[in-house]
Parts: C-alpha cells; sequence; structure tokens
C-alpha cells in the first residue's frame, strides 16, 4: 500500500473571537491514497476547461469508489455535532412540515481521514488546469435532502474570496445521482474572467439576462471542474431522494496557503449552528 502521512493545514482551534490559534498542533493521519484513484485531464479537457471555465469529467472515480463516498458521507453526516469538530449547517425543509435537514457540512478534511485523501487526490488535476501546484482552499459537502433549497444564480468570486487569492478552481463530485427534478448543478458561459456581480450578492436578473443556465445531471463518481468565475446555481430538492455533493476548490500554491485563515473569518462571522451565540442573527449571503 501506498502509505504517506498528512498533516492537514486545516485543523483549526479558536478562541472566543473566531480566531485561529496554534496552540493544539493538528491530528496526524495515516492514509492509503490507493482507495482512490487520482484524476487525471486530457489535452483536450484542459482545453475545453480553459474555453468555457468548466469541463465535466464523467466516471472520474468508478461504481466502487462513488460507493464508498456515499459510505464516507452517510458515516459523517451520522456523526454527533460538537464544537471544534467538523461544521454541520442545517436548513428548514420546503416541503412546509418544519423538517430540520442537514443543509451542508464543512471543514471536513482534518476530521475524516477519507474525506482528507479525496481532497489531496484531487490537487493533481487542478495542478493540471492551473499550470502549478494546487492547494486547497475549503471543502464542503452540500445535502440538498428532500425539502431542501437551491441556490440562486451567483459567481464564487462574490462570496469575497479575492481578499486570500485572485483565482480558484472548484472540484465537485457527485455522490448521488443528480438529476433536474432534484437540483443538479446549472452552469452558464459568459462568466468570462472577470466578476459580473457585486460581492456579497446573488447575481440579478440583469445581469443573467443574455445567459443560458445549462443543467448538468451527474451521476455519482462523476467530477465537474469550474473555475471562480463561471456563474451557476441550482434548483431545490422537491423529490424524496437526497442528492449530496462535495465540492472542494483550490488556488495556486504560488498565492499562498490560506485555508486556516479563510476557516478563522468564518468561523467569526458565520459559525456552525452548534457554535452560534444564542439570540444572534446570522446571515447566509453568497
Amino acid at each position: 500500500m501506498n502509505l504517506i502521512w498528512i498533516f492537514p493545514n486545516c485543523g483549526i482551534h479558536y478562541d472566543k473571537r473566531g480566531t485561529a490559534t496554534n496552540a493544539i498542533p493538528p491530528p496526524q493521519y495515516s492514509l492509503d491514497t490507493t482507495v482512490l484513484r487520482i484524476p487525471t485531464l486530457s489535452d483536450a479537457e484542459v482545453k475545453s476547461f480553459n474555453d468555457d471555465g468548466f469541463v465535466v469529467l464523467r466516471g472520474g472515480f468508478d461504481e466502487t469508489e462513488a460507493a464508498l463516498l456515499q459510505r464516507w458521507t452517510t458515516e459523517l453526516s451520522a456523526r454527533p455535532e460538537e464544537p471544534g469538530k467538523h461544521w454541520v449547517y442545517h436548513e428548514t425543509s420546503l416541503r412546509g412540515d418544519g423538517s430540520d435537514l442537514i443543509n451542508r457540512i464543512e471543514n471536513m478534511t482534518p476530521f475524516h481521514e477519507g474525506f482528507a485523501a479525496l481532497a489531496e487526490n484531487l490537487r493533481p488535476s487542478v495542478g493540471q488546469l492551473l499550470g502549478e501546484e494546487a492547494v486547497l482552499f475549503k471543502d464542503k459537502i452540500n445535502f440538498k435532502m428532500p425539502g431542501g433549497d437551491g441556490f440562486k444564480p451567483h459567481q464564487d468570486s462574490q462570496a469575497g474570496w479575492d481578499a486570500y487569492a485572485d483565482f480558484y478552481i472548484t472540484v465537485m463530485v457527485c455522490i448521488d445521482n443528480a438529476t433536474i427534478e432534484n437540483g443538479c448543478l446549472e452552469l452558464a458561459r459568459g462568466g468570462g474572467k472577470t466578476l459580473v456581480g457585486k460581492s456579497w450578492e446573488p447575481l440579478t436578473e440583469k445581469e443573467t439576462a443574455d445567459m443560458e443556465f445549462v443543467p448538468c445531471p451527474t451521476a455519482p463518481g462523476d467530477i465537474i471542474y469550474f473555475d471562480c468565475y463561471v456563474p451557476h446555481s441550482s434548483e431545490p430538492n422537491l423529490t424524496d431522494k437526497t442528492r449530496r455533493m462535495y465540492f472542494g476548490t483550490y488556488n495556486r500554491l504560488s498565492d499562498g496557503d490560506h485555508l486556516a485563515q479563510y476557516f478563522a473569518d468564518k468561523h467569526a462571522n458565520y459559525p456552525p449552528d452548534i457554535e452560534r451565540q444564542a439570540g444572534k442573527e446570522y446571515v447566509y449571503r453568497v
């Protein structure tokens, strides 16, 4: 087996102000990186990404690997929510029954060996697109359970990421079948390499008037790479099946490793549900 030692750069600990500290060293993981393959992109796929800002890699992971990702996701969601662990965010079902749903889980890498391996094994293919070594910026799983809401059209760069680096690539790995009915990812060409909308606000109807958002149904194991300027959205899931997707976002290593600072800043403004102050309102923007 190909065993490596990983010292996650995201084993973050916070003081009362939400500032990351190094008082406790991050955990050390021994990972078998052969559990998941390392996806690679062809020259044609790299060109397609450069032309359109995104590319779809069908069957990036096979059925066995996809089943493993499903098991890891179920395992992670079943873990208790505790301060200082992975971050769980909830939402209320759109079905009108008041059901509490998991909306997404973030900051998994330091707390789950499998997702740490996944993030590591995606880095080389992102490096192909960046033209240099990539480093993980953030990670999350969007759950979109039955009754889960969608996301309004937006560019990822609208979320204030330019405070850390100027360019990012996000890798979506499909965990469950994503269909038009359950809210698959929808992508639009035409964003170019510029910010179309305003920071911290979804794109407006005027800004998207000339854009065509094309649904991109995916099967478990499919991968979509898209840059931070590609407009994208998704519809609510009003079916009876959950639609889970993993998202790992990377920047050029030459632009710095910002993962710890990103999560520290987010913790100060939009912490996971289990760590929120009673009576304080928290608003999700983009």
